[in-house]
């Protein structure tokens, strides 16, 4: 290739390790998610947490006025009353078949009632946990037989209440949203990873955080790619502690890498790299002009870059008038 006003910068020798800086934004793990909803349909009367307070598993996060749960308790005394008096049946006809009063059927009847009774009665006892209340609540309504109309919502997980839905005076229906809570340690960080760096995601030993000063796990490597910015999804893993991530938050990670294999690996400016074809190139700098050389990157920063391929060190790579150089391969690859 003919020397156009090109500029070069030499090839040196690496360790066989670097780094990758990509973008991510913070989120919370799926699992660590909760949206408290609503058990039945009433009133809000009071919303107890504010957006970014912390909450203990079983605080109260708001009450509501249901009559649906007046209902609910209604129905549950009713079958607490029926197994009673199932019970009672069953225990009178078992003493008269011992005495040879009534005939085996009767007995058999009266047992099959008392069970169904009793499922009635577990039945409704699971309506009114699935209603908000507790057992002793629940031991309190049957022991005491006082109708409640209001229910205290409580949190299922200990964590930060991230968004508020509800408000205090709506009427909602059951299983709307009143807040949403997450546990934020640990935490994760969705990095975009373009494609064409993909390959060095194997080699990452661990992940930097430089504004919050931490260091992570990759945990998950994408398989499919964004149609949009071609980039790779890759999460890592953090423990904040008491470090400033925060979901939503845009963040710029650093991914140090080890070498891929006992192959030579080289260090050259960030700006000697293009892309043809799907495939990375250098032009290093030959007698006769500037010869294309393929090679494989493993890492990139602002201003180097990790390569492997058929280099040495003190060749010369070009970095200005890429453009000249490159379409002379693209023509000769016609």
């Amino acid at each position: 290739m003919r020397v156009a006003g090109i500029e070069t910068q030499p090839v040196e020798s690496e360790s066989g390790s670097g780094e990758l800086v990509v973008p991510g934004v913070v989120a919370v793990p799926p699992q660590q998610l909760r949206i408290v909803a609503t058990p039945a349909a009433g009133l809000v009367e009071t919303l107890l947490v504010a957006v970014d307070e912390d909450v203990k598993q079983g605080a109260p996060i708001a009450t509501l006025k249901s009559s649906e749960l007046v209902e609910a308790q209604r129905a549950f005394l009713h079958a607490v009353s029926d197994a009673n008096l199932a019970a009672e049946k069953l225990r009178r006809d078992e003493q008269l078949f011992k005495e040879h009063i009534i005939a085996e059927r009767r007995l058999i009847v009266t047992r099959a009632e008392a069970t169904q009774a009793r499922s009635a009665l577990e039945e409704r006892r699971q309506i009114l946990t699935l209603a908000g209340m507790t057992d002793q609540e629940i031991e309190t309504l049957q022991r005491d037989r006082k109708l409640a109309s209001s229910l205290v919502v409580r949190a299922p997980i200990a964590g930060t209440i991230l968004q508020r839905h509800g408000t205090t005076g709506e009427r909602v229906q059951a299983s709307a949203p009143l807040v949403t809570i997450a546990r934020l340690d640990p935490i994760w960080v969705n990095l975009q990873v373009p494609l064409g760096r993909a390959a060095a995601l194997d080699n990452v030993n661990r992940v930097h955080l430089p504004s919050a000063g931490i260091d992570g796990r990759l945990i998950r490597i994408g398989r499919t790619v964004d149609a949009a910015t071609q980039s790779v999804t890759a999460v890592a893993e953090f423990r904040p502690g008491r470090s400033s991530l925060r979901p939503g938050q845009a963040v710029q990670a650093i991914m140090r890498l080890s070498g891929s294999n006992g192959a030579m690996q080289w260090r050259v400016s960030a700006d000697a790299l293009v892309n043809f074809k799907n495939h990375n190139w250098v032009f290093v700098r030959a007698p006769e002009g500037f010869i294309a050389t393929p090679v494989t990157l493993l890492s990139e920063t602002p201003q180097y870059a990790s390569v492997q391929g058929a280099l040495k060190a003190g060749e010369r790579v070009a970095t200005r008038g890429l453009l000249t150089l490159l379409a002379e391969l693209a023509e000769g690859e016609r």
